[in-house]
């Protein structure tokens, strides 16, 4: 009988830890990696099971080594995340996850990402930049100013390069602009957020905060949104799109992208929000419906016709 209490007792303990290191992953933010499908989707080849298998690949790759960054992150800041009225909960910053199995589960992750990949060389090589420069951005990166936000762009970049390494297709000019420009935003509504959040000891939490103020965010925000929005446009307007596709209907899905990005905008200036880009979407129906509105009207024209 003691034997069983016992037995249980041990199940119960790695079931909570397991639990612990599944929150430390992080799994909804997985969905920043569907960046990864971009390459196949505008090339049109979105058709091709075998080129959607392999993206697939790097999809669970970058995931894997996402949520090792984020681990390795949360270990490196646990100490500001306590003064973070949410960040505070995670496992690894309350303390319910101890540091040496967080790092183990690090290293593992890491380890399974370059495992998915290694018969790929170059898109080994890109997994293994995103997770170097983010390991750089833990250290340092994250504490310099507009830099900081950089470098989350050039991450997401970095996903689009993979996804078209892995089928041999070159992403456009256009698409990486687009996705750069994007991610910028993105990353200004962030630090917005955050600035909100935890007003007068926004340092304490994030040191770099210290160097930006809402206004400056606001006027950064108001530079990239109109370019981010002119980009695209002028990506569906382009003699070469149109040609790849053999269509000029393209610049009806604008809409869908001009909406999406007012809508964010609303969610960030009227509602506090934009901490989380991954919690807006699946939270926030307007813009998730204007994703979805997108993505099938562009799939329409381009694979239907």
């Amino acid at each position: 009988m003691k034997a069983m209490v016992l037995a249980g007792e041990v199940v119960s303990g790695l079931s909570k830890e397991m639990t612990l290191i599944v929150r430390a992953m992080r799994p909804l933010e997985w969905i920043k990696n569907v960046f990864v499908f971009a390459p196949v989707f505008f090339s049109g080849e979105a058709e091709q099971a075998d080129k959607l298998v392999l993206v697939g690949l790097v999809f669970l790759a970058f995931s894997a080594m996402s949520s090792a960054v984020y681990i390795f992150n949360d270990v490196r800041d646990r100490e500001f995340d306590r003064t973070h009225p949410a960040k505070r909960e995670r496992p690894i910053a309350s303390g319910a996850l101890p540091v040496r199995i967080a790092i183990a589960w690090a290293c593992l992750l890491a380890a399974c990402s370059m495992a998915l990949v290694h018969a790929f060389p170059p898109v080994l090589a890109v997994v293994l930049a995103y997770g170097g420069m983010n390991i750089l951005y833990s250290l340092k990166l994250k504490h310099i100013v507009i830099l900081d936000v950089f470098t989350i762009a050039v991450g997401f970049v970095l996903r689009v390069f993979a996804g078209g390494l892995i089928i041999q297709v070159e992403p456009s000019s256009w698409l990486i602009m687009a996705t750069f420009l994007l991610s910028l935003f993105l990353g200004l509504a962030k630090r917005r957020h955050e600035l909100l959040l935890m007003k007068h000891i926004a340092n304490a939490h994030r040191p770099v905060l210290e160097q930006y103020t809402i206004p400056l965010v606001d006027i950064l925000t108001a530079v990239v949104t109109p370019v981010t929005l002119i980009t695209y446009i002028l990506y569906t307007l382009d003699d070469t799109t149109m040609a790849r596709f053999h269509s000029s209907k393209l610049y009806l899905t604008a809409g869908f992208v001009v909406f999406g990005i007012f809508r964010y905008l609303y969610l960030i200036h009227r509602r506090d929000l934009g901490g989380s880009p991954t919690q807006l979407v699946i939270k926030d129906q307007p813009l998730r419906t204007a994703i979805l509105a997108w993505v099938v009207t562009f799939a329409a024209i381009v694979y239907i016709g």
